[in-house]
């Protein structure tokens, strides 16, 4: 199971819930756990996102946690610039 984390930019879509057949990304605010579920499904807070990344619409939404897919962002790796060499 996934460990989800504020932040996250999650693809939701009907593996979630029949209610998403038009799949949607998320970005994850908080996971709501004051609010009860059945087993294996969670409620979660966050802001829906439109193509370019930008939030849209702040939704919350129940999902079985099994069906989410968590689109980690990968870091760009930057030349390491030489370190000055300083007097003592």
């Amino acid at each position: 199971m996934i460990e989800l984390r504020a932040g996250d930019v999650l693809h939701i879509t009907a593996a979630c819930s029949v209610q998403f057949t038009k799949p949607m990304v998320f970005r994850l605010i908080k996971v709501r756990h004051d609010l009860v579920t059945y087993d294996h499904w969670i409620w979660l807070d966050g802001y829906q996102l439109d193509a370019n990344g930008e939030a849209v619409a702040r939704r919350e939404v129940f999902v079985l946690r099994a069906g989410l897919t968590v689109q980690r962002p990968t870091v760009p790796t930057q030349p390491r610039r030489p370190r000055l060499q300083t007097r003592t």
